[in-house]
């Protein structure tokens, strides 16, 4: 029966051209996953011609042929012929995990950020569509109009409150050039001096969108804007300040006899979350030194004090020293980087990339553009009708609204508001920490871009804090919980950091709404607990449970929030 299937395939092999077995595309189908035989031994037929089940497409091998040549070729033919044994279409498995699995290597998702613009744009469109068939029009222009009132006077107002920040910097020189100890040092007046500018700096800026009567969404953008601008002031004076210190204390140190011998103090960070009295790289805090308890003789630990203060005058990259930095184009540059800590120096990219920042402006005006769309079709309109439909003018006396009708119509509101708010979250997201960032930082060469994590992953609200949002959390953690926690331990320096941040917050929507309830405030202090919550051994390590209920919270908190503050 062998040589008969062989002596057919042999005069079939002239005609017949059948196609080769495909490549596994993946790797882990690159072995066989059928074997015809247990032990997997490739035999040879008793002749030399092809099997009854070879594609006719081997050459020949002569019958003279070395034993190597006839074994290759044997093996080729089996190969063929186990893939080709069943006459029913099987299925190659392996052992694989999908691209989502938690356990999958596979992250490139950047098909499904393509998606979201193409739904978006489909959105846009198909709204535009159908309010050319109702108005004629394809946009309504509630929203649109509010762009160009008074648009000049955001912009001179905006000018001058950037402007009058660089007012940091002759006030730095003036404490700089203070003696030692005197009462315009940093540390003697400067402080307060600075602090108190700040407090009256942001109240008078606050209040000018309120005086000039300017539209919601100009004074959006110019709040957001000064508290940016005012954590910028206040990172570049501290720091420049604790420098200006450091410096003084440097100099101190020529005449060692009269110069305090405290040792230089490292504030807590990322990498040194307790904080340390000695400099790692001082022999005492290795346990190493000249004496028996490892203490530094007196002219070593001199040489150390003055180490550690030099290399703190002197930027990580170790091009600039202060204060060669106290330059106005020092602090232009500082003002117009994407970073809300002030450094004496930044790492930079060669060149600006021309293409890159055309895109971005380009997405930053789409993304304006989509969130106005969305707020004139899905959010305006769902406010508005609640608002109406809670107005007890509109409605008949003899018929006033219970509890429970006010609770029903929130609810609706809320579900109304629920998709609108996701999108307009994620547009915010991307407009300003990957575009208008991104923009910044091409514009600068700022080089280090990583102004966000994948906060989409956060399992915990603190979490969350920390990646959602780089530049603030670095700002927050250096000169709000670094600097209180040595003097109020680390569980106050938290609370202190959460509370700045929910004033902050509580601010904002207060300017925005005209209206000061603190339902920003408490949501954002209740993170607190919900956190204590979320780290008990009931809930801790279920990350698929922590991270949907860290979504759904953040879904619905938004459009609670917002009903709340223009419905109550």
């Amino acid at each position: 029966m062998a040589s008969t299937s062989a002596d057919v395939s042999d005069r079939a092999a002239d005609t017949v051209m059948r196609p080769r077995p495909r490549k596994p595309i993946h790797s882990q189908l690159s072995h066989m996953s059928n074997v015809s035989k247990p032990n997997s031994a490739l035999d040879t037929p008793s002749n030399d011609h092809g099997t009854g089940t070879t594609s006719g497409r081997s050459t020949p091998v002569p019958l003279d042929a070395p034993p190597s040549v006839k074994s290759l070729s044997t093996a080729r033919r089996q190969v063929r012929a186990e893939q080709r044994r069943r006459l029913f279409p099987t299925i190659e498995f392996a052992s694989r995990v999908s691209h989502f699995d938690p356990n999958s290597d596979y992250r490139d998702f950047h098909g499904f950020f393509n998606l979201f613009w193409i739904g978006l744009a489909i959105m846009a469109i198909t709204t535009m569509l159908r309010n050319i068939k109702d108005t004629g029009y394809p946009l309504r222009v509630e929203i649109w109009s509010l762009f160009t009132v008074k648009l000049w006077h955001l912009a001179i107002a905006d000018f001058l409150m950037v402007a009058t920040t660089a007012i940091s910097l002759p006030l730095h020189r003036l404490f700089r050039a203070a003696p030692a100890g005197g009462p315009l040092t940093w540390a003697k007046g400067g402080m307060a001096i600075m602090s108190v500018y700040q407090v009256l700096w942001l109240t008078f800026w606050i209040a000018v969108p309120f005086l000039l009567d300017w539209t919601w969404t100009s004074q959006v953008f110019f709040l957001l804007h000064a508290m940016v601008i005012l954590m910028k002031m206040h990172s570049y004076a501290f720091y420049n300040g604790h420098l200006s210190e450091t410096e003084k204390r440097l100099r101190a140190l020529d005449n060692p006899s009269t110069a305090s011998r405290a040792p230089a103090y490292l504030y807590p960070t990322s990498d040194n979350p307790m904080g340390t009295i000695a400099s790692p790289t001082r022999p005492e805090a290795r346990g190493k030194g000249g004496g028996e308890d490892g203490a530094l003789g007196d002219a070593d630990a001199v040489a150390q004090l003055r180490e550690d203060l030099a290399r703190e005058l002197t930027s990580p990259i170790g091009n600039i020293t202060y204060p060669a930095n106290l330059t106005w184009a020092n602090y232009a540059d500082y003002i117009c980087c994407p970073t809300l800590c002030y450094e004496i120096e930044y790492p930079r990219t060669d060149k600006v990339d021309w293409k890159n920042l055309i895109s971005k402006i380009v997405a930053i005006f789409g993304c304006i553009f989509l969130l106005t769309v969305i707020s004139e079709e899905f959010i305006l309109p769902a406010l508005v009708d609640a608002s109406r439909r809670l107005d007890p003018s509109l409605r008949p006396a003899d018929s006033p609204l219970a509890t429970t009708d006010v609770l029903l119509i929130l609810a609706e509101t809320m579900s109304w508001l629920l998709f609108p708010f996701m999108l307009t979250f994620l547009l915010v997201f991307l407009v300003i920490f990957e575009y208008v960032l991104g923009a910044c930082a091409e514009i600068t060469r700022f080089a280090d871009r990583h102004f966000y994590s994948d906060w989409w992953n956060s399992t915990d609200w603190m979490e969350f804090s920390r990646e959602w949002n780089t530049p603030v959390y670095s700002f927050l953690r250096r000169h709000v919980y670094s600097a209180s926690r040595p003097h109020i331990g680390k569980a106050n320096a938290t609370v202190i950091t959460f509370l700045i941040s929910a004033v902050g917050h509580e601010i904002v929507m207060a300017c925005i709404t005209k209206k000061l309830r603190g339902y920003g405030f408490v949501c954002q202090m209740l993170q607190l607990p919900i956190v204590m919550l979320q780290r008990t051994r009931w809930v801790r390590g279920k990350k698929t449970l922590n991270n949907v209920c860290f979504w759904c919270s953040m879904i619905m908190g938004l459009s609670l929030i917002c009903s709340l503050y223009v419905l109550v």
